[in-house]
């Protein structure tokens, strides 16, 4: 047997200390876990709720986002308007031996080092025969796999004691929102633009979920979409981020089998037409400074363009914001996407909600217009007491998406119902318009709370003298100063608390600690990211200062016990360095 050890990778080692320090664990321990499935103590509670408040700050405050909340659980009705019913399915494989399941294409990636987007356009036999011509075994008991099927990822569930009232969990929080619309519009004062944001939990039945924080069942998902006039697109906020680079590989590139990556201004993509909505670069400028100020170096993060296989089903154009880790090389973090009208549409299609919005012209214009009138001795016989119903989501659809349709198809699916010719009439006629209504357009940026916890402890972590440091930017480190008594005598701790219970009055996140020797202390505190470590010594019984001691660079200063709050305040709201907290020591 060899006596090699392998050395952990950083993966590996975060997640160690995160378990053994209370970030983040694998939930129902004592009945042996369940992947997929975490739960935050408190220093990642902490941490992922500063996260999120960096984010607040960049897009919710500054753009005067609307905030809302609204249930994990929604009606089938729902998920079948939005296309996941139909859509949200991906490819399973099932071992021979010990009946464990794995996404298909994972597999292919991680064994077959076969790229994301090859993987994904594969159809089920392609998937058994790229397995199969591979030669991959179960990663747990090296069984062969059986014929691949698709498995609906959204968790399924009856509401209320009716199995027939069918609910769904959301494996996004972006349709709370969509059916949302004519209320929060009305709360925009009916104005264009506007954005709507939910942080929340959302449910994906993963099949194989193997990477920590990076793949859960339950997480916590930020969806933002932004509405605005397709014919004024024109971003406000261009001029502050036209000239902030993105590093990007678009589809072209990836078609050519490259992932080659271009750097490029904001201003520069949209010339260039490799961004197709302003608005949509100008969150991802966003993002990318989110990520910067989480301790993510720019060069370490790039967008990935998707390809039209890899777009989700109502994405016109989408980029992934994705993430360089050690272990798994580039992850997703962030997604964004350009949603069009299809899912307000689609909502106004399966409710009878109409959700246009009313846009006056300066001066009336004479239009000839196309016009669908329901015919109700067709519509009744064939629909019956729906047919009133029926008639009036009709007379609501647009006209010529109707036409359309009727044209390409025979017929048009107004939700469930399936519109024949036969049923309406369609004429043309002039009117004198005053204004016009039409369905606004959506951009969302979409971010993985988790991940970015992840990935703040990924590129916080480092050693310094042997001795693990979590040197997370000071704004969002889950404790921001730890008070220490030199010893534990001489009056030390009383003044010690004195000055922790100063501190949490005016606000700080603050621990207390004299267990050990001062050594054991600074290092305990550095191993879970405390920026600042102010001890009292008899020096301090003297003349009334401390030390205030830095995380990153272990030196020490000497500042008064008064000035404390002042200094701390203006710290960590980085309107100061550490050596204007005091004097050298």
């Amino acid at each position: 047997m060899s006596s090699e050890t392998k050395t952990p990778d950083k993966f590996t080692i975060i997640n160690e200390l995160a378990r053994r320090r209370g970030f983040f664990w694998q939930s129902y321990e004592i009945y042996g876990g369940v992947s997929g499935f975490v739960t935050y103590g408190f220093l990642g509670a902490k941490l992922k709720q500063n996260i999120e408040k960096k984010l607040r700050e960049l897009f919710v405050n500054k753009l005067r986002i609307l905030e809302i909340e609204s249930p994990v659980i929604a009606p089938s009705k729902v998920f079948e308007a939005s296309g996941h019913v139909d859509h949200f399915k991906e490819p399973m494989v099932e071992c021979q031996k010990c009946k464990r399941r794995f996404r298909a294409d994972h597999l292919l990636q991680e064994f077959a080092k076969i790229g994301e987007s090859e993987a994904e356009k594969l159809s089920l036999k392609e998937l058994k025969e790229a397995i199969e011509k591979h030669e991959i075994r179960c990663p747990e008991c090296g069984g062969t796999f059986g014929e691949p099927k698709y498995f609906l990822t959204m968790f399924k569930t009856a509401i209320g004691p009716y199995s027939e009232a069918v609910g769904y969990g959301r494996p996004e929080a972006a349709q709370g929102i969509f059916v949302e619309f004519r209320r929060l519009y009305d709360m925009a004062r009916e104005k264009l633009p506007f954005g709507a944001l939910q942080i929340g939990h959302a449910l994906r039945n993963e099949i194989s979920p193997r990477q920590g924080l990076i793949r859960l069942r339950e997480f916590t998902i930020i969806d933002l979409e932004f509405f605005f006039d397709p014919e004024e697109p024109n971003c406000f906020l261009l001029k502050d981020v036209e000239n902030e680079t993105l590093r990007m590989v678009l589809a072209e590139s990836k078609l050519r089998g490259s992932e080659e990556i271009v750097e490029v201004t904001v201003k520069e993509a949209l010339e260039k037409s490799y961004i197709k909505a302003e608005w949509q670069a100008v969150f991802m400028a966003l993002a990318k400074k989110l990520l910067v100020d989480l301790g993510v170096p720019a060069e370490k993060q790039r967008f990935i363009e998707k390809l039209p296989w890899e777009r989700a089903h109502y994405a016109l154009q989408s980029f992934d914001q994705e993430v360089y880790v050690e272990r798994w090389g580039w992850v997703e973090v962030s997604g964004h996407a350009y949603r069009t009208d299809y899912d307000l549409k689609r909502h106004m299609q399966f409710s009878g909600a109409d959700m246009r919005v009313f846009k006056e012209y300066e001066k009336p214009v004479e239009t000839e217009q196309t016009v669908i009138k329901p015919l109700m001795a067709k519509l009744g016989p064939v629909f019956k007491e729906e047919a009133a119903k029926v008639a009036e989501v009709l007379s609501k659809a647009d006209p010529e998406d109707v036409e359309a349709s009727i044209k390409k198809n025979g017929y048009y699916m107004l939700g469930e119902y399936k519109i024949l010719p036969e049923y309406v009439e369609i004429a043309r006629q002039k009117v004198k318009e005053r204004g016009k209504r039409f369905v606004p357009h959506v951009v969302e940026p979409s971010f993985g709370s988790d991940r970015m916890v992840q990935f703040a402890l990924e590129y916080a972590y480092r050693v310094k003298d042997d001795r693990s440091v979590l040197s997370f930017p000071r704004d969002i480190a889950p404790i921001q100063v730890g008070v220490y008594p030199l010893v534990s005598k001489d009056g030390l701790p009383e003044k010690a608390l004195q000055v922790y219970k100063m501190l949490l009055d005016e606000g700080f996140m603050v621990e207390y600690d004299e267990a050990g020797s001062i050594g054991r202390r600074y290092a305990r505190a550095d191993e879970i990211g405390i920026p600042l470590g102010i001890t009292v010594d008899y020096e301090t019984l003297k003349d009334n200062t401390v030390t205030i001691r830095d995380r990153d660079s272990w030196k020490q200063v000497r500042s008064g016990i008064e000035d404390l709050p002042e200094l701390l305040h203006k710290y960590f709201r980085w309107k100061a360095n550490f050596e204007d907290l005091g004097k050298p020591f």
